[in-house]
């Protein structure tokens, strides 16, 4: 069968092995290509070729639901479940998602972007199906580093009190962390012990000894440590301990052996209760380069298949925020051994991968728990250090109660530097940093703040560092400015004081962060049209720099705010809140994303979808304010 004639997983049923293997090859030759010349995530989804068509082969995918966490290994199943005539759009404008979209495909059973959520969510069907009398499976699939994630944990605990809960859990270790001895003894054991005739012998013996006169219907405790003692010989470490939270444990079992898989998904569907399938996997599989560089290959922007190099830029870039962040932290580091930078398993996308190299003893890597590193970074404060948390904007999301509950309300000094803050593209709306600004401006103590480039930022991380209270500090994806750099000897900045960068009596824009460059360009093109704009780079959404701006939005009679956040509860809500409050009733024009969901797409083709390009924008406020224009102002449109 060739791959493009699969268009219902169904059609996996009745396959031979090696015919499910010739599956297999053409799914990575695909996804190889696919990736090669799109980018996405690599490494995950060639980990899980043969996992994906052994679990499908023993499922029906008309009833039974399937949960895959976070999403980053879902490539594969995308390629069995009707995209494969469409995978080569793959996270491009109208195309293939990244991720999982209930809204793309009857068999995307929950979307995700985040990690942990698989268990809590396929245990959430599993008793939907149960209180509406129905007999369909309910599979969760989870990395290892999924399963460190406390909701992960929370969603294990809660079906282990769940015995008559029929569940499956599928952990993918591509790390081989856990559990290393994957071999013929360890199944062996899995088997027996598992076997009907084990299985009723078991039960049987136990309940005659039970049921002897004199042993009043209990286990003498001899027995029940023998019986404790033959689990835990037949179970590998890592396996007691799910057997203990209530789990019936298989495995480990080799993740590339379709054959051992299947016959261990069908006993798996045979058991009554939760059950954990330990598949030891090798991210990358397939792909010589992928596999000896798991991290560096678990996303990758295009590249040279034959070489596994990616593309060198067409011109020469800026370093990126997050390369500058790390640069700066690692001289403040060796200035001050107090500092620490803490990360949630994203050292090298928030740049802290630099302070791991330089200096170790001053890095924290607390795997997948945003909510843990918040709280670890409170306690810290509290006794006299530094702690500089970096964590993408989207991920913090997660550890919103112990923002407020652990630092704001405590008034600790933590610094919380927010990557991929706004737009970042081809991910999609699951990773979009677009509601940090509404959800930090009610956190008590905080001060936040937006660079309007990569010397800013400095100058910031600085100001954070120095301030006796809790700071965010929001940094785009991508390259900087391209602005001269200092190697050290950063200048704190006033905390609350806005820069004034053009004046005009025209039109008073006030930008935040990352529209700040784009809000020099608009005021740019409306001077071409004889609109003299005044500029500000506000620096700080709290506090707000109402002494500046208050009585410039009363001088000149009419504010356009430019944030790359939600508009609901954001920046220009808070200017406008700000003018409410000092009785300043003048127009005021929010450009900024309003209440919609941004999806996969490159950063500039979202922007220009939001109406937030220059050109964009200049016609908005032309259009805004025509009435109110001084007389013999053009308002022809704007050219391109």
């Amino acid at each position: 069968m060739h791959l493009s004639e699969l268009t219902h997983p169904n059609q996996l049923h009745g396959l031979s092995t090696a015919e499910l293997e010739a599956v297999a090859r053409q799914i990575r030759e695909k996804h190889l290509e696919t990736v090669s010349t799109s980018g996405g995530h690599l490494g995950p989804g060639l980990g899980v070729v043969e996992l994906t068509l052994a679990l499908y082969q023993t499922l029906d995918l008309d009833q039974d639901r399937v949960v895959w966490d976070v999403g980053h290994q879902a490539y594969p199943h995308k390629l069995i479940t009707g995209r494969y005539v469409n995978f080569h759009t793959l996270r491009q404008k109208d195309g293939v998602a990244g991720y999982l979209k209930r809204c793309e495909s009857r068999f995307d059973h929950f979307g995700a972007g985040h990690a942990s959520t698989s268990i809590s969510a396929a245990l959430g069907m599993a008793v939907a199906r149960d209180r509406q009398g129905q007999d369909h499976k309910c599979v969760a699939v989870i990395g290892d580093g999924a399963l460190t994630g406390g909701m992960a944990l929370e969603a294990i605990n809660h079906a282990g009190h769940l015995p008559s809960t029929r569940l499956l859990v599928v952990l993918n270790d591509n790390d081989m962390s856990i559990s290393p001895p994957v071999g013929a003894l360890s199944n062996h054991l899995n088997r027996m012990r598992l076997s009907p005739p084990m299985q009723f012998l078991t039960d049987s013996a136990e309940e005659a000894v039970k049921h002897l006169p004199f042993m009043q219907g209990q286990l003498p405790s001899e027995l029940n440590r023998l019986k404790e003692g033959m689990k835990r010989l037949a179970v590998p470490k890592v396996g007691a301990v799910f057997e203990e939270l209530g789990f019936t444990y298989m495995g480990p079992v080799d993740g590339h052996d379709i054959g051992a898989m299947v016959r261990t998904f069908q006993e798996a569907h045979r058991c009554e209760g939760p059950v954990l399938v330990h598949v030891a996997t090798t991210k990358g599989k397939g792909y010589r380069y992928a596999e000896a560089d798991q991290v560096g290959y678990h996303a990758q922007s295009a590249f040279d298949l034959t070489t596994g190099k990616s593309y060198p830029a067409k011109k020469p870039k800026p370093p990126s925020y997050s390369k500058v962040f790390g640069q700066t932290l690692v001289k403040l580091c060796e200035q001050d051994p107090r500092i620490v930078g803490i990360t949630a398993a994203m050292a090298t996308g928030t740049g802290l991968d630099l302070l791991q190299k330089a200096l170790p003893d001053q890095y924290i890597d607390v795997g997948i728990a945003e909510q843990h590193a918040v709280t670890l970074a409170g306690g810290m404060a509290c006794d006299g250090l530094r702690p500089v948390v970096a964590i993408y904007s989207t991920f913090l999301q997660r550890a919103f109660d112990q923002l407020i509950h652990d630092v704001g309300i405590q008034n600790l000094p933590v610094t919380f530097v927010l990557d991929r803050a706004g737009i970042v593209g081809a991910d999609g709306p699951t990773h979009q940093g677009q509601y940090d600004i509404s959800y930090l401006r009610c956190v008590p103590n905080f001060t936040v703040m937006a660079p309007k480039d990569e010397a800013e930022l400095q100058r910031m991380l600085v100001t954070s560092l120095q301030h006796s209270g809790p700071t965010a500090l929001r940094i785009p994806r991508g390259s900087g400015e391209g602005v001269p750099l200092l190697e050290e000897g950063w200048e704190p900045l006033e905390i609350g004081k806005a820069e004034v960068l053009a004046e005009g009596d025209d039109l008073l824009i006030v930008a935040y962060g990352s529209m700040v460059a784009p809000a020099v360009a608009t005021a740019a093109l409306l001077q071409e049209h004889g609109i003299a704009s005044t500029v500000v780079n506000a620096r700080f959404l709290r506090p707000l720099d109402e002494t500046l701006l208050v009585p410039q939005a009363k001088r000149i009679g009419r504010v356009v705010t430019m944030e790359e956040g939600c508009l609901a509860g954001g920046f220009g809500a808070a200017v406008l809140e700000a003018l409410q409050d000092h009785d300043v009733l003048v127009p005021v024009l929010r450009l900024g994303i309003p209440d919609v969901l941004v999806d996969h797409a490159t950063p500039d083709q979202s922007k220009e979808a939001l109406g937030l390009t220059p050109r964009q924008m200049v016609e908005r406020i032309m259009q805004r304010f025509a009435s109110s224009l001084p007389s013999g102002i053009s308002r022809e449109p704007i050219g391109v």
